[in-house]
């Protein structure tokens, strides 16, 4: 079986390739080809794979290449994990965001809007390349902002593009590990869209337990969420949000914290990669040594401004632990190559198990997954709180992808002006001409 990773280069494809090595079973992957526009950063994490695939009889063979149509054609399974404009654009996308005194960050708000803006022409022309090169493949999308980029793929590739993140997995392994329970033998009803979720019950034998976490102070302020968001108002939800509603309900201090860091986010991953990508091309560097330590202070200082916002502390050694997206990649992949029939929380076309949102719209849902594909599960309504902010914010993804796609300037002033993180009209239209300054690839948004 073939896997194509577009974004080849990119700082977590030996976590992929790692996961690739412990599956030994049979229709494994057998062959990985890395694509990448920046040949010196594939020429590093090649590296790195051959030292994780040193110990291994018979590992997967590697190729990389920089053309775009060689790597998807013949492709079993396509995986996106690209960065348009590279973390100096994350950097603009939070600097812009917080002059005006709204949040920058990379999925959410104005940042996750500037992202979009120009990450989706780039996903749309890669969506219709595979449709015409390899109408076969399945396309695995972690390009984010994940739900935005698999809606507009959609429109192209069908059900056959599924989205995937491992903020829904890794919440509900934490909350499960908590109450002292084996996350493999949970059901988790999760729903919201990428980034926008809540944990609404955790079924063991059929029995939800979750009312017995959130009545717990001690289980419940044991493992990242809760720490983030605090017992009460956990208990005031009756669920556990996904980490970065944390933006939403926490955003003034979330906010403040940012501005008073003493650089973003952004900045501190593009100085830290910088380092590792230069210090690949020394002689001498042990190559996976060097990429796990910088593995390791990446997941460190996940978040840090929200947990010291808060008084959260530091992450706990469990949160550290990788076995996220690239399993549920995995996962994916073998429950659709080799009808292994599997449950995931994916990001799909709803076909409306999502009230109010309508059947095309891409949701975060429980899926049934096996040689058909993913199919969503229908599960409880949301509360209304939840309601408004998926409507409002599902508003500004379907905006967003106008915009994209059409150019249409005046679409992506009304996804700047309609999210519930930019207070103003006024600072929606400085955010977008901010944006234009500073981004030559908006340069296609006309009036």
């Amino acid at each position: 079986m073939k896997l194509t990773i577009l974004g080849g280069g990119g700082f977590r494809v030996p976590l992929v390739y790692r996961a690739l090595l412990a599956d030994q079973g049979e229709g494994r992957v057998t062959h990985v080809t890395l694509h990448d526009l920046d040949a010196s950063r594939l020429d590093a994490i090649v590296k790195v794979l051959r030292e994780q695939a040193a110990d291994h009889c018979d590992p997967p063979e590697v190729t990389v290449t920089t053309n775009l149509d060689e790597a998807v054609t013949g492709a079993d399974f396509v995986f996106s994990a690209i960065r348009v404009g590279g973390l100096a654009g994350r950097v603009i996308d939070e600097r812009v965001a917080l002059d005006e005194g709204v949040l920058g960050q990379e999925t959410v708000g104005a940042g996750g809007i500037s992202y979009g803006l120009r990450t989706i022409p780039v996903a749309v022309d890669i969506a219709r390349r595979i449709a015409r090169l390899a109408p076969e493949a399945w396309v695995i999308n972690f390009t984010n902002p994940a739900g935005m980029v698999t809606e507009a793929m959609s429109h192209h590739l069908g059900d056959r593009v599924i989205g995937i993140c491992d903020s829904p997995v890794g919440l509900g392994r934490r909350a499960a590990r908590a109450l002292g329970i084996d996350p493999q033998r949970a059901w988790f009803d999760y729903a919201g869209l990428n980034h926008l979720g809540w944990l609404r019950a955790i079924r063991v034998d059929g029995v939800d337990v979750l009312p017995r976490l959130l009545a717990d102070e001690t289980a419940l302020t044991s493992f990242e969420e809760g720490k983030l968001f605090g017992a009460d108002w956990l208990r005031t939800l009756g669920s556990v949000p996904n980490e970065y509603l944390h933006y939403y309900y926490f955003n003034r201090e979330a906010v403040a914290g940012a501005r008073a860091a003493q650089q973003t986010r952004g900045a501190f991953l593009l100085g830290q990669q910088s380092r590792f990508y230069e210090r690949m091309e020394a002689p001498g560097t042990p190559p996976f040594e060097a990429w796990d330590a910088t593995r390791l202070e990446r997941e460190a200082t996940y978040m840090a401004e929200n947990r010291e916002a808060v008084g959260g502390g530091e992450r706990n050694s469990c949160d550290l632990e990788s076995g996220g997206y690239e399993l549920v990649a995995l996962a994916l992949m073998r429950a659709i190559a080799l009808d292994e029939r599997t449950t995931l929380i994916l990001n799909v076309r709803g076909r409306r198990v999502l009230e109010p949102l309508d059947a095309e719209a891409v949701v975060e849902v429980p899926c049934h997954v096996d040689a058909n594909g993913a199919r969503p599960i229908v599960g409880d309504p949301l509360p209304d709180h939840a309601i408004g902010l998926v409507t409002s914010v599902k508003a500004v993804e379907r905006a967003v992808i106008h915009a994209a796609t059409t150019g249409e300037r005046a679409a992506a002033l009304r996804a700047f002006a309609l999210h519930p993180l930019v207070d103003s009209v006024t600072v929606a239209q400085r955010l977008l001409d901010g944006y234009q300054k500073h981004v030559p690839d908006l340069a296609y948004l006309r009036d």
